[in-house]
C-alpha cells in the first residue's frame, strides 16, 4: 500500500503532514541526499579551486545545476545505488561519479570524495541542513509566536487581574505583564540560542587529515578544512575523533528544550484562565466542542501544543544526552539517532501553531474578571499592613490576618469597617480608603 496520510504510522508523515511539510527539504532520506550531494559538490570544487585538478566551465556550471536542482528522481537513484553498495555515502559518491562520466569528465572521477570518511560529509551535510533549518523554518515561526505574545501583553496591559499563588488568591497583578512574563522568558533564551556557532566535522578518518597529508603533506589542510566550512556557513571542529562532538548541537537542543517547557507553562496558564472564565472562546460554525456535550468550547489548542511540547522534549533531552557520547573514535549510535533530529522540530512547529491558533480565538471577559477582584477584597490587606508599617503602627501584620486569614468574606464593607477602627488619622484612613482590588497593581518594567 502506497503510503499516504492515512496509513502513516507517525502523525508527523499523518495528520499533521500538511503542517510541517516543508521541513521534507532538510529532514527526510530525500533532504540528507540533497545535503549530502551539496557537500561533496563543494568539496570538489574547493579542490579544483586549490589547483588540484581542473574542470571546464561548463562542467563545474553542471556540478553547482547538480545542488540546485536536485530533485527526487536523483535521490531515487541514490537509494537504487545504495541498493548494490549498501552504504548511503558511497551511493552519493557513485552518483556525482556517474553524473561526471556523463559529461565527459572521467579523468577527475578520483577527486570525488578525495581523502574523506563517510562522517566528514555526514558531519557537515547534517549541520548544514540544521543550520537551514533552523534559519529557514524554526526561528522565523518562534519569533511570530514571540510577537503574538508581546502584541497581547501590550494590548492587556491595562487589564488588572487577581493573581493566584498556590491557586489562592494573591496580590493583583495586570494580565498584559503576566504575559510579558514569558515573553522575557522567550527572549533570553532566543538569545542564548542564536549565540550558540552552527559546527561540523571535517578532517579524515580520525579527525588528524591523514590521508590528505600524507598525499599532498605540503599543503595546508587545517587552512583548507577551515575555510571550506566557513564557506558554507558552519564552523569547523578542530579537534575530534572520526565524528563531531556535537556539543554545540546538544546545546541547541538543550535550549529549544528549555523553550518548550516554558511554552508549555505559557500553555497551562491560559488553559486555567480559560477554566476560571478570564478568557471565552471564538466559536467556529460546524465545529463541535464534545461529542456528547454540545455547549463545550474546550481549550482544545493549548492542549495539543502541550502535548507536542512534551514529545517534542522528551526528544530533545535523548538527542542532547546521547549525540555527545561516542565510544573511543567511533560508533554508529549518533547516526542512528541523528535520523529522528526532524522529529521534534515538527511536533515543536506544530505545537507553535496551535498555540497561536489558541491565541486567536481568546476573547477577554473582562467582567468575569473584575468579578473576581471584587470578590477578593482579602488582597489589599498586604497594602494596608504595610503603609501601617510605614506609619509606625503596633503590630499591623497580626492585626491583619486575624481579620482576614481563613475567613470566608471579605468585602469592600469589612476592609473599611475595619481602618475606620484603627486609631490612625482621617487623612491616612482615606489613603487606605483608596486602595482597591482594581487599583493595587503596583509596577513594572515597560513592555518593549
Amino acid at each position: 500500500m502506497e503510503l499516504n496520510t492515512l496509513n502513516a504510522i507517525s502523525p508527523i508523515d499523518g495528520r499533521y503532514y500538511a503542517q510541517v511539510h516543508q521541513l521534507d527539504e532538510f529532514f527526510s532520506e530525500y533532504g540528507l541526499h540533497k545535503y549530502r550531494v551539496w557537500v561533496e559538490v563543494e568539496y570538489l570544487l574547493a579542490l579544483e579551486k586549490k589547483k588540484f585538478f581542473s574542470l571546464t566551465t561548463a562542467t563545474k556550471k553542471k556540478l553547482k545545476s547538480l545542488i540546485e536542482e536536485f530533485s527526487f528522481e536523483d535521490a531515487a537513484k541514490i537509494k537504487e545505488i545504495e541498493r548494490t553498495t549498501n552504504h548511503d555515502v558511497k551511493a552519493v559518491e557513485y552518483f556525482i561519479k556517474e553524473k561526471l562520466k556523463t559529461w565527459g569528465a572521467e579523468a577527475q572521477l578520483e577527486w570525488v570524495h578525495f581523502g574523506l570518511t563517510s562522517q566528514d560529509i555526514n558531519n557537515t551535510a547534517v549541520p548544514l541542513a540544521w543550520k537551514h533549518a533552523i534559519e529557514y523554518e524554526y526561528l522565523p515561526n518562534l519569533l511570530n509566536l514571540k510577537t503574538e505574545l508581546q502584541l497581547l501583553a501590550t494590548k492587556w496591559i491595562d487589564i488588572p487581574l487577581l493573581a493566584r499563588t498556590h491557586g489562592q488568591p494573591a496580590s493583583p497583578t495586570r494580565l498584559g505583564k503576566e504575559i510579558a512574563v514569558f515573553v522575557e522568558r522567550l527572549q533570553a533564551q532566543i538569545e542564548q540560542f542564536i549565540g550558540i556557532p552552527f559546527t561540523g566535522k571535517f578532517g579524515g578518518a580520525t579527525g588528524n587529515f591523514n590521508a590528505h597529508h600524507v598525499a599532498f603533506p605540503k599543503t595546508d589542510w587545517i587552512k583548507f578544512g577551515n575555510e571550506f566550512l566557513s564557506n558554507l556557513g558552519l564552523t569547523r571542529q578542530q579537534h575530534t575523533t572520526q565524528i563531531e562532538h556535537y556539543d554545540q548541537l546538544a546545546a541547541q537542543l538543550d535550549t529549544m528544550r528549555r523553550i518548550n517547557t516554558i511554552l508549555i507553562d505559557w500553555c497551562r496558564d491560559v488553559w486555567t484562565y480559560i477554566s476560571l472564565e478570564y478568557f471565552l472562546q471564538k466559536t467556529k460554525k460546524g465545529e463541535v466542542g464534545s461529542s456528547a456535550m454540545p455547549h463545550k468550547v474546550n481549550p482544545i489548542d493549548f492542549e495539543n501544543a502541550e502535548g507536542n511540547l512534551g514529545l517534542a522534549n522528551a526528544i530533545f533531552e535523548h538527542l542532547a544526552n546521547k549525540l555527545p557520547i561516542s565510544r573511543l573514535q567511533r560508533d554508529l549510535t549518533d547516526s542512528t539517532v541523528l535520523r529522528n533530529l526532524g522529529v521534534p522540530v515538527a511536533h515543536t512547529l506544530i505545537a507553535f501553531r496551535s498555540i497561536e491558533k489558541g491565541l486567536n480565538k481568546l476573547l477577554l471577559n473582562d467582567a468575569k474578571i473584575y468579578e473576581d477582584l471584587d470578590s477578593n477584597w482579602a488582597v489589599v490587606a498586604e497594602a494596608i499592613q504595610t503603609i501601617l508599617r510605614r506609619e509606625k503602627y503596633p503590630n499591623p501584620y497580626e492585626a491583619l490576618k486575624d481579620l482576614t486569614r481563613g475567613q470566608r468574606k471579605i468585602d469592600q464593607k469589612t476592609i473599611h469597617r475595619f481602618v475606620d477602627s484603627l486609631n490612625i488619622s482621617a487623612a491616612l484612613k482615606k489613603e487606605l480608603k483608596q486602595i482597591t482590588p482594581h487599583n493595587y497593581t503596583g509596577v513594572h518594567a515597560p513592555i518593549n
